[in-house]
């Protein structure tokens, strides 16, 4: 018996995290009909997912990525870093690079849009407890399509306005990116405190009141790009 062949044997322990409960309840339903899976919990948001993981320690999340409160990605991202027994195969209607690629380097381990059967997420749940990507045949041409794009030629760099360091730039493109403190301080892997110093040193440097100025400021200067319409 194969590698894959034993982890289809077994059952796989699976937490659904989608928004939308009509879209999360038709899921689980679905996920109850097919063969090597178990619901052991639903959550109706990021926050609500890491929780569900830290008390029932499932093997895989069905992850969407657009919800309140925390979104996918920095759901995905806790749950590696935190549970890291917890593989993650994000379940979204959307295959943009946008979502893709920060998905994948928050540490999921397999990406399929909702038009999936049910047999391509049983082979996908599967294929990351073996250790395997759990990719659809579409994501995996777009990462080989990325792959071959050619580099960009790095920029020269840019002096940093207003004697900002290089760590108060990094905190000042997560605001923009409408973090907070905690959530900073997890992905810089530094305390709440250490956060609060570096906004203080960024308001006393540039002047700026609050973190909206800061936002502002940091799309100006061309730290940070506002987000598309």
């Amino acid at each position: 018996m194969t590698e894959g062949d034993q982890a289809r044997s077994t059952t796989a322990r699976v937490v659904v995290a989608d928004d939308q409960t009509v879209v999360r309840e038709g899921i689980v339903m679905l996920l109850g009909l097919l063969p090597g899976i178990e619901v052991v919990g639903s959550a109706g948001d990021g926050e609500e997912a890491v929780k569900l993981v830290a008390e029932l320690a499932p093997d895989v999340v069905l992850m969407d990525l657009r919800m309140p409160r925390c979104d996918g990605v920095e759901a995905t991202r806790r749950i590696r870093e935190e549970h890291p027994g917890t593989q993650v195969v994000v379940l979204t209607t959307f295959a943009d690079d946008e979502s893709l690629f920060p998905a994948l380097r928050a540490g999921a381990r397999g990406y399929l849009t909702k038009d999936a059967g049910g047999d391509e997420i049983v082979r996908a749940v599967h294929s990351v407890l073996s250790g395997d990507a759990g990719l659809s045949p579409s994501i995996q041409r777009r990462l080989l399509e990325r792959l071959s794009e050619p580099e960009p030629r790095p920029a020269a760099p840019a002096e940093p306005p207003d004697g900002l360091t290089a760590r108060e730039i990094e905190v000042l493109v997560l605001i923009s990116e409408g973090l907070n403190n905690t959530q900073i301080g997890r992905r810089l892997h530094v305390s709440t405190a250490t956060v609060k110093t570096h906004i203080n040193n960024i308001f006393t440097k540039t002047g700026l009141k609050d973190r909206a100025q800061a936002v502002r400021y940091a799309y100006a200067k061309g730290i940070a790009r506002p987000p598309a319409d």
